[in-house]
């Protein structure tokens, strides 16, 4: 059959049915079983708005001509596949498998429209980013996504520590903590890269994560495992679309209204606070284990840390409340021994009753 057909309606015929195919994909769990009318709805959208662009390739390249090109029989590729293609554990692989070939499918689709109609091509290359985001969001709230809930986490900040930082991050690791998120607003790119590859190093070997506040690219060159927004810096969607699914994304909220759109932009894990008074943040108003609870009754799958003002004498209010993890600062970096401070504040979830800790 070679030389049948035009190559390139076949071209776009077959990435047209495939983008489209994985789009109704990721509809349908954001539907079922997600119940997610904002999801769903989106996935929607972006079906409707890759039929206009396939349209707007104007009279060269129309309906017909596209269903006239299709060639089953003479397609060598139907014969082609791989075994991981026919296994999908759960949802999650479902949706990323999805994502991945609506992508792959839009790319293709753009790079051949570049040579048709630009402004179609336009249109591909906008959907294309947005299913992306959609995809990410759809996968982490999906039933079975992997996310870790951490127990213990510390933001590491040399001016909070009353030791030198380094011998305090020692201490952390030897305490027990679950992660250290890396804050040091004032330092430039390249000490602050040095700083967190440092700790990487220290960290790795021992199953703690290392978080790095705010600069993706640091998190990416330093190998970090994950890097932390607040509501004011870059969104989760376009961390995204610099890191794809290689960090953990958290980000920082303070009422219901922000952790329901992080849910949605799909964040890993969220910080909730402020909990209690705190000196590192006293503009942040204390909203209690209140507010903790409203969110985790919200939110029960998705992992979260208290944060503001947390320390050994109040951990056992957030517990009770239904907290599953802590954020601390400077009542660990600043303490004489960090690694007990560590330890006190695992034992208060450690002793918790199950269904107070859950």
């Amino acid at each position: 059959m070679l030389g049948a057909v035009p190559p390139l309606p076949r071209i776009l015929d077959a990435n047209r049915n495939r983008a489209a195919e994985a789009l109704r994909t990721l509809e349908d769990v954001a539907r079922f079983a997600l119940d997610s009318a904002d999801l769903a709805g989106r996935a929607k959208d972006l079906r409707h708005r890759l039929t206009a662009a396939i349209n707007g390739l104007g009279p060269t390249v129309d309906e017909a001509m596209l269903l006239a090109s299709r060639d089953t029989a003479g397609d060598v590729g139907t014969a082609l596949s791989t075994p991981s293609e026919l296994v999908r554990a759960n949802l999650p692989e479902i949706a990323a498998a999805a994502g991945s070939r609506a992508t792959e499918a839009l790319r293709v689709l753009e790079e051949c429209a570049k040579s048709i109609a630009p402004s179609a091509a336009a249109m591909l290359e906008s959907i294309r980013y947005e299913t992306y985001d959609l995809a990410s969001a759809i996968v982490r709230r999906a039933p079975g996504a992997r996310r870790e809930q951490w127990r213990v986490c510390v933001l590491l900040t040399e001016s909070l520590c009353c030791r030198p930082w380094r011998d305090v991050a020692h201490a952390l690791v030897e305490g027990g903590v679950d992660a250290i998120q890396l804050r040091e607003k004032g330092l430039d790119g390249g000490e602050l890269l040095a700083r967190a590859r440092w700790l990487v190093a220290l960290a790795r070997p021992r199953g703690v994560r290392v978080i790095v506040n705010d600069r993706v690219d640091v998190a990416l060159a330093a190998n970090a495992d994950g890097v932390h927004v607040g509501q004011t810096d870059l969104a989760i969607r376009d961390v995204r679309r610099l890191a794809g699914r290689t960090l953990i994304v958290g980000t920082s909220t303070h009422d219901l209204a922000e952790a329901n759109r992080a849910s949605d932009d799909g964040a890993d894990y969220i910080g909730i606070g402020a909990m209690f008074p705190s000196g590192a943040k006293p503009s942040v108003v204390a909203r209690g284990p209140a507010l903790l609870a409203s969110v985790v009754a919200a939110h029960p799958g998705l992992p979260h840390l208290a944060i503001g003002g947390v320390a050994e004498a109040n951990v056992e209010q957030l517990v009770v409340a239904g907290c599953r993890g802590v954020a601390v600062s400077s009542a660990a970096c600043g303490a004489d021994r960090p690694d007990l401070v560590v330890r006190a504040l695992r034992r208060a979830f450690e002793a918790a009753p199950a269904e107070a800790a859950r």
